[in-house]
């Protein structure tokens, strides 16, 4: 049940996404991914002195992998939204869940285990057949590199999701973990600024702008602790099929905010969506129920089963 720490990180995720649209009038991405960063290292490091605990960590190496591949795959799938139409794009991008299946799979083939969750992998599947439904992707013959490279930053997340979690079963708590990716995104921010020759926020300024800075930073914060504590705790393709909501949440915002109506085949879509992720989750939850039981029965004495 810990993976549905992952519906509010794919709502506070839907938050942050509306946040960016509408602060694209104000600021460049590079000031969107450096302000992120900011706020995401302020808070956590404000956290850390009021409620305790420290930023030294043993393991490094691992935040730098994922830190890095994190950034490099939100800038490809950023980059890839001047190629390819949004739906695509992110249809594209949210084949991570499947790209993690196959990764699981591709683990447990090599180190000779029998039992992988199919019933799992069949609802992440699913999800997809829905998010296609409700987004209805399309490419032509020219957006064929953008296509290639939204489908990268996918793979690339997937990978980030399962260093996640190896974070986590490692014993590196949540702040410590969205610490580290909010600083390499800091440092991405400055770098992306330098490349594009603009000195970042130097420019003017307004009240909403800046309320729309201050809330992404927050809600991308908030929704990267509540992800990695789905992902350290929870059941891995449960976590990666309730991801998929983040899409349903988006689409009930693009409603509600710009009255766009996703027709009789999206609301097909969300109904697919949602029913994949309850089921994912009730299946995950019998599953455990019954390995519980499993290991609580009796031991049986072979002596007393003999005719």
């Amino acid at each position: 049940m810990q993976s549905l720490w992952m519906l509010v990180a794919s709502f506070l995720f839907s938050i942050m996404g509306v946040c960016v649209k509408l602060s694209s009038d104000y600021y460049s991405t590079a000031e969107v991914v450096l302000c992120r960063g900011i706020v995401g290292v302020a808070f956590i490091y404000g956290l850390v002195k009021i409620r305790g605990g420290t930023l030294r960590t043993p393991y490094p190496r691992d935040h730098l992998i994922r830190g890095g591949v994190g950034v490099i795959s939100l800038w490809l799938w950023f980059y890839s939204f001047g190629l390819l139409p949004v739906a695509t794009a992110t249809t594209l991008n949210y084949m991570s869940s499947i790209w993690i299946a196959a990764m699981l799979f591709g683990v447990a083939w090599w180190q000779g285990k029998k039992r992988f969750e199919w019933g799992l992998a069949g609802t992440v599947l699913l999800s997809f057949v829905g998010v296609a439904m409700l987004l209805r992707p399309s490419i032509d013959s020219d957006q064929l590199l953008g296509g290639l490279i939204a489908l990268f930053s996918g793979v690339l997340s997937a990978l980030v999701y399962l260093q996640v979690r190896k974070l986590g079963l490692l014993g590196e708590p949540e702040y410590r973990v969205v610490f580290y990716f909010s600083f390499t995104g800091l440092l991405a921010g400055l770098a992306g600024s330098v490349v594009i020759g603009r000195i970042p926020f130097w420019h003017a300024h307004s009240a909403k702008g800046l309320a729309l800075l201050v809330t992404i930073g927050l809600t991308a914060t908030l929704a990267q602790i509540a992800m990695t504590r789905a992902y350290r705790l929870g059941n891995t393709l449960v976590t990666a099929n309730l991801q998929y909501t983040g899409i349903v949440f988006a689409s009930l915002w693009g409603l509600f905010i710009w009255n766009d109506a996703p027709g009789w085949m999206g609301w097909t879509g969300i109904a697919i969506i949602l029913m994949s992720g309850v089921v994912s989750t009730f299946y995950n939850q019998r599953s455990q129920q019954q390995s519980r039981q499993s290991r609580n029965l009796p031991a049986i004495d072979p002596i007393a089963t003999e005719v």
